[in-house]
């Protein structure tokens, strides 16, 4: 059911567009907040407006908001390539493939790493979010590698504590082009939003703290394989990172790849593979480290890497 609202519009939105002010006052995306102006649910003074327009302090907003999306569902689904690592009365930890989102998500209609556990016969925490139960940490869904899930209350609860207070060990290994300076280093950048695309991240002021270390593995003439430690879990932390040091990894076009070197390379997604995870285990506070190979998409690039070199 749709929803109208009608306010003045408040102080501290003096001077913005109106897409950006629908967006804040309403905690739209940009792109849903354009949607309704352009169906023509959002008036100024009693005068239908356009999205680029300035909005002014005291002006009256008669606005009409769509229904919210019904939530997405975790619904048992096989995945192929989701491999259990290992399982027991509370965790299992998986080496997801690529193509696979951590979980159900609006716009998602693709495999689910939850949605593939669960068609394995695993019980999952019931804790957080209906869609995402058990899930404690993610990967893009064109990022492969190591994911731990929760299956007992007791595990989420320790879990999602150990990894917000930075307890847990996170190791990638990502193919960059070019050659950072240093070859060894810490990324501190705040991460937030990109202003314009809803669907991408960016160094922005004020973003979230954010910290990655690096150390090159191996410098090819096109590229650098990179061992890299996340301090912080950002979404698209990695990516986000290299791209803003101009080093973006190979293939990864959202971020400002260069697609001749990844068609060159047989690449169609971002080379960044979480390869090792340790942490404390919930139940018997062991630590505990997992393992994973190179998929043959990215061992087949890096060969391709190191023929030309």
């Amino acid at each position: 059911m749709t929803e109208h609202r009608s306010l003045p519009v408040p102080d501290g939105l003096e001077g913005m567009r109106l897409d950006a002010a629908l967006a804040r006052l309403f905690g739209l995306s940009r792109t849903a907040a354009a949607g309704v102006i352009e169906a023509g649910d959002a008036s100024l003074d009693g005068t239908p407006a356009g999205k680029s327009d300035r909005v002014s302090a005291g002006s009256w907003l008669d606005v009409t908001l769509p229904a919210p999306p019904a939530p997405p569902s975790a619904n048992p689904e096989p995945v192929p390539g989701l491999r259990v690592v290992y399982a027991d009365d509370d965790i299992v930890v998986v080496d997801k493939p690529v193509g696979v989102a951590a979980h159900p998500s609006p716009g998602w209609t693709g495999p689910t790493v939850v949605g593939g556990v669960a068609a394995m016969g695993y019980r999952i925490s019931t804790s957080g979010a209906a869609e995402r139960q058990g899930v404690v940490h993610r990967l893009d869904a064109g990022t492969t590698g190591l994911m731990v899930l929760a299956t007992s209350e007791r595990a989420y609860t320790l879990l999602k504590r150990a990894f917000k207070e930075r307890e847990v060990s996170k190791v990638y290994h990502a193919l960059v082009q070019g050659h950072p300076d240093p070859s060894r280093g810490t990324i501190d950048a705040p991460i937030d939003r990109h202003p314009s695309s809803d669907w991408r991240f960016a160094v922005v002021a004020g973003g979230k703290p954010s910290v990655t270390h690096y150390d090159t593995l191996e410098a090819f003439r096109a590229a650098s394989l990179l061992e890299v430690t996340l301090e912080t879990g950002r979404t698209h932390q990695i990516r986000v990172h290299f791209s803003a040091l101009r080093h973006p990894c190979v293939g990864d076009l959202t971020y400002g790849a260069d697609p001749t070197l990844a068609a060159r390379l047989g690449l169609t997604r971002q080379w960044l593979h979480a390869m090792r995870l340790g942490f404390e285990h919930p139940a018997t506070g062991e630590w505990v480290e997992f393992t994973s190979e190179y998929p043959a998409d990215l061992q087949t690039a890096l060969d391709r890497v190191r023929a030309e070199s």
